[in-house]
């Protein structure tokens, strides 16, 4: 576009990487080191020490985060979490996608940018392998137009072989998430024939991996990823985004009667979904990247002009120097936040290292020793032990109630395991009132207890 117009909107009725025939066009972004970048990439290289580093640490022997979807086993920080939990995952879940709605209505998709693990891996990674074997984004068009020589094999296969190596790299890691680093140990050491599951699950992501970041690319944000799409309706005039300043740009070209922008195209060169920020921030292919901030602030530095043609700021922080406000909606997913917070706090806090299920077996009534006048109903018991050590465990029932096992009684619980038990509620009769509850009570080694109040059934008096 040559000219700033609101009213066009030809770019909505196609993808930037496609012509118009649907065929796919392949984007070459280029190479720009600013100061947003250099930010980006120390927050980048964190993040990936974070997530190659994390798999190999251990709490008391146990992975410190496990998400074995497949085996239904789940740690968090060494805390761990069996399906009997599943309300605490549901609503940190829910905490989480909270928090990301009021983020995006405050600051669009900084996620994207900053934090999904789709542009830190493409841009920080995959994309700085291609830069260094091939070189930037001219040289990169160039040798794809060329024939097949020596150069380009040797460079295309260096390339790609580094990306597989990466996916490799990316997929055990994610493995380990999934296993553990002791099951990854034994599937990378032992005899490939006893673990050919697991081979096959790490070529599959592998060859998934490679997909994504050797062919498919910025095809995630625009077809894939959903976040894109919430995004539509979250956003408002007040949420701060990567914005262009069409006031002070327009109209574009060089010389005294023209704006800030001298149409160099540099935002359109290095963006990596191929946009052009100035048709406007509501556009779902931007993913708030800040290379067309670098760029911009570049050429601003080269033609002597304040920086910021392009910036963070809000659509009513353009049009009128607005400052952000408090919106009511904004106030509502505070509030409706703060409240989940408090509650899975809770949660968490209270949660015991145990959880008792106690059930009077179905189809049985009461039974009646004639000799002793006591009466006895039988019981089922399930105790899981949801810390990571051993644990003892005592049952106890109020006087006059005494407890008669049926087999072996519950002492000890493994790490992660529940064991089931039966037995014998007995009383004399008559010193229990009918349609009273027994409160039964369970204690841990820790000393913690749990009252659990079951029914108890006897002869009317």
């Amino acid at each position: 576009m040559s000219q700033f117009n609101l009213d066009n909107d030809d770019y909505r009725n196609h993808l930037y990487n496609q012509t118009k025939d649907g065929k796919r066009l392949w984007i070459y972004p280029g190479r720009i080191i600013g100061q947003f970048y250099r930010l980006r990439s120390y927050f980048s290289y964190l993040l990936l020490t974070l997530l190659f580093g994390l798999p190999w640490l251990e709490y008391k022997g146990n992975p410190l985060f496990l998400f074995n979807v497949i085996e239904r086993k789940f740690i968090f920080w060494g805390v761990p979490f069996f399906p009997q939990d599943f309300h605490l995952v549901a609503l940190g879940l829910v905490t989480f996608l909270l928090f990301i709605s009021l983020f995006t209505v405050l600051f669009g998709r900084i996620w994207c940018g900053w934090a999904c693990p789709q542009t830190i891996f493409m841009e920080m990674l995959f994309r700085k392998i291609e830069y260094w074997i091939e070189g930037d984004d001219k040289a990169q068009r160039k040798l794809a137009e060329s024939p097949w020589t020596t150069e380009k094999i040797l460079k295309r296969g260096s390339k790609h072989t580094l990306f597989v190596l990466l996916s490799f790299a990316i997929a055990n890691t994610f493995l380990m998430y999934i296993i553990s680093k002791k099951e990854w140990l034994k599937l990378v050491t032992e005899s490939p024939l006893d673990h050919v599951a697991g081979l096959v699950a790490i070529l599959i992501f592998t060859a998934v991996f490679y997909f994504v970041f050797a062919r498919f690319r910025e095809m995630v944000c625009m077809v894939v990823c959903p976040y894109g799409r919430l995004q539509g309706v979250l956003l408002d005039n007040n949420s701060i985004l990567v914005q262009y300043d069409h006031k002070r740009g327009e109209p574009r070209g060089k010389g005294e009667a023209k704006g800030a922008c001298i149409d160099c195209h540099w935002c359109v060169r290095v963006c990596p979904t191929g946009i052009d920020i100035r048709n406007g921030s509501n556009q779902l292919e931007c993913i708030g990247c800040t290379a067309c901030i670098d760029a911009c602030d570049m050429v601003m530095e080269k033609t002597h002009q304040p920086k910021g043609l392009i910036r963070y700021d809000s659509l009513n922080g353009v049009n009128s120097g607005q400052k952000l406000k408090f919106t009511l909606r904004i106030g509502a997913y505070s509030t409706l936040l703060a409240f989940i917070i408090a509650g899975l706090t809770y949660m968490l806090v209270t949660r015991t290292n145990f959880e008792t299920t106690l059930l009077r077996t179905p189809g049985m009534i009461f039974q009646v020793d004639e000799k002793t006048q006591e009466v006895s109903n039988l019981y089922q018991m399930e105790v899981l032990n949801k810390s990571m050590e051993k644990q003892s465990f005592r049952i106890e029932a109020p006087k006059p109630f005494h407890i008669v096992w049926v087999g072996q009684p519950i002492n000890l619980v493994n790490p992660g395991k529940m064991v089931k038990g039966e037995f014998f509620l007995r009383i004399k009769i008559g010193q229990w009132k009918n349609g009273e509850k027994v409160p039964v009570q369970i204690t841990e080694t820790n000393g913690k207890e749990e009252i659990i109040k079951t029914s108890f059934i006897q002869p009317d008096e």
